[in-house]
């Protein structure tokens, strides 16, 4: 076998372990981003999911840190870490389904409430691991939230301005079809 082969046979086996490497943080991300999309889309707060989403999101972190953590001792302490640090959130979490916290904060806000506090949650556990791709996914929750709000807000603006592109695109089409055409009996 010469040295091309070679770098054609490790190049896919590479691949492969890169995604297997990265596939529970981009699964993280995957829920998060789907969740995210619900939210913006069905204005209501999705309690039960975002507990899910935790709960992956502490296995990912432990997952993330159990290489660096050589040592029996430093295995039990991460674990024991991501379970506290993870049960304050998922409390904190629940605690916006309380009832004189609901009489105040209608269903978008709570499910931008709950988006942060999971967004604050994977960041801090992405400094604490530590781990990059958990701060980056916490990090790109967190500037979800105003994205969302935005959206929202600004809902009506952009469907005025789809309409309106997409009319602009019909009449350069139909322009165009017509010049054609004219062109062709020339």
């Amino acid at each position: 076998m010469n040295d091309v082969d070679a770098t054609a046979t490790a190049k896919p086996a590479t691949t492969r372990s890169f995604w297997l490497r990265e596939s529970p943080h981009l699964a993280a991300l995957a829920l998060t981003v789907g969740g995210v999309a619900y939210v913006s889309m069905m204005d209501q707060p999705l309690l039960y999911y975002w507990d899910v989403v935790a709960v992956f999101i502490a296995v990912v972190c432990v997952i993330s840190g159990w290489p660096r953590a050589n040592q029996s001792q430093l295995r039990t302490r991460l674990v024991v870490t991501q379970l506290l640090h993870w049960a304050a959130f998922l409390l904190a979490m629940n605690l916006v389904f309380l009832p004189s916290v609901q009489s105040d904060i209608d269903a978008d806000g709570t499910g931008l409430v709950l988006l942060l506090l999971l967004s604050l949650g994977t960041f801090v556990a992405g400094v604490h691991v530590p781990s990059w791709r958990m701060a980056a996914i916490g990090v790109i929750m967190a500037l979800s939230v105003p994205a969302i709000a935005w959206l929202d807000q600004s809902a009506l603006l952009l469907s005025l301005l789809v309409i309106v592109i997409g009319a602009a695109v019909i009449a350069m089409m139909r322009y165009r079809r017509r010049s054609d055409t004219a062109a062709a009996d020339i």
